[in-house]
């Protein structure tokens, strides 16, 4: 199977920072497996544990469909892992799953709290078995409190952090940010979590348990909104693009649409003035700091604005940075991926898939100079890799499996 990419990013084999770790992915759709494919980027032998059949619900639920019966949301998130097919529900499926276990450094996991006590793959089941084991469980509010056992949702916890009712237009309906930043920002603190506690084990000799939720995720990203809670006990309400801290920094409206300006200082703000041939705006006493502009910020934005009715977006961002003002017209995901820069950067990858033949991904968002990120393998098709796991165990396959079974065997 050839896992060959046709960008940069696919980079001559050799030692990657993680590759001496085993992981076991047994979580499903995002913040899990977007956690455990970070650690896979990285090097790390990502086995991904999945129900015989269904496997991660993902795989069927969640968007999309190229040409073979995984999602395109599946294929986004669980690149460079192998998946074994087992059923934990039964005496046979757990053995093998405690022989993993053994040889593993790493288990994240995403099911609600209380589940893999029913399973028998609990930390505490799991530590007696393998005490060096880092073991990260993400949940929608963590193991303990009062909501613990409420659905772990991006949804839900964007809507009672707080973050929900801060987004959007002022007097419109609520809106969640379409970016899914709690489950991924989730997947993201795991990480971390998990390589503290890795190099933590290397002094201690012992692994440890993470409890990390979407909830608490959603709340550690919001700085600014409680930055101002805190300091003035006034609730942060919608502002739309703009910004808490100063202004102008937001979408403001040109002749043919929108672009952003970021003039986040006084330095910056005289500039803008300047580039619009506005001194009265810089003498004038209703934005002469930045605590006068925040005041009277939709004012400023209508004289902005005012000016900006004249020129096309790109005209004016090419102005402003010619001028050292941060600004930028608004792309749209198509726009963006086919610039210049995505270019330069390999924002987008591409590899090869058994079923899907070519496929598009996001290339890795962090570059290392010594040890860079490989495209080792394609996201894995249910059970691809079960025989492979299984021998490398010393195991081997039921008798009466089908030996052809394309996507692997499971073991029920």
């Amino acid at each position: 199977m050839s896992t060959a990419a046709s960008a940069p990013s696919q980079a001559p084999a050799g030692p990657q920072p993680l590759q001496r770790l085993r992981v076991l992915d047994v979580s499903q759709v995002m913040a899990g497996p977007f956690c455990c494919m970070l650690l896979a980027d990285m090097g790390a032998d990502v086995i991904k544990v999945e129900p015989p059949e269904v496997g991660d619900q993902t795989r069927r639920a969640m968007g999309f469909r190229l040409k073979g019966a995984d999602s395109g949301g599946f294929l986004a998130l669980n690149r460079n892992k192998r998946s074994v097919a087992l059923d934990l529900k039964t005496e046979r499926g757990r053995d093998v799953f405690y022989a993993l276990v053994r040889t593993a450094d790493i288990l994240v996991e995403n099911n609600r709290p209380g589940v893999t006590a029913r399973l028998k793959i609990d930390y505490p089941t799991l530590a007696a078995i393998n005490p060096r084991l880092v073991y990260a469980s993400i949940s929608g509010f963590g193991q303990t409190g009062p909501w613990a056992h409420r659905p772990g949702f991006d949804l839900i916890a964007q809507a009672m952090s707080g973050v929900m009712s801060a987004t959007g237009l002022p007097g419109l309906p609520p809106v969640k940010n379409t970016v899914p930043i709690a489950d991924l920002g989730a997947g993201m603190f795991a990480v971390y979590a998990i390589l503290s506690a890795i190099i933590g084990r290397d002094a201690t000799g012992r692994g440890q348990y993470i409890d990390a939720s979407l909830y608490e995720t959603a709340a550690a990203l919001s700085i600014w909104e409680t930055a101002e809670y805190f300091g003035t006990g006034h609730v942060p309400s919608p502002i739309g693009s703009a910004n808490r801290m100063s202004a102008p920094y937001q979408a403001v409206q040109a002749k043919d649409g929108y672009l952003v300006v970021g003039a986040a200082n006084q330095k910056l703000w005289l500039s803008l003035c300047g580039v619009m041939e506005r001194p009265d705006l810089a003498a004038d006493p209703r934005f002469a700091t930045n605590a006068d502009r925040l005041a009277n910020r939709h004012e400023l934005i209508a004289e902005i604005e005012q000016v900006f009715a004249t020129r096309t977006a790109e005209e004016w961002a090419d102005a402003l940075l010619a001028a050292g003002v941060p600004a930028a017209p608004i792309y749209t995901y198509a726009q963006s991926l086919a610039s210049e820069q995505a270019k330069a950067r390999d924002l987008v990858v591409e590899m090869e898939h058994p079923v899907e033949g070519t496929i598009k991904l996001l290339g890795f968002p962090v570059k290392l100079s010594d040890t860079p990120q490989q495209l080792r393998r394609p996201p894995p098709l249910l059970g691809e890799h079960t025989g492979e796991i299984l021998a490398e165990l010393g195991m081997s396959e039921p008798q009466d499996t089908p030996a052809a079974a394309p996507a692997g065997a499971p073991v029920p």
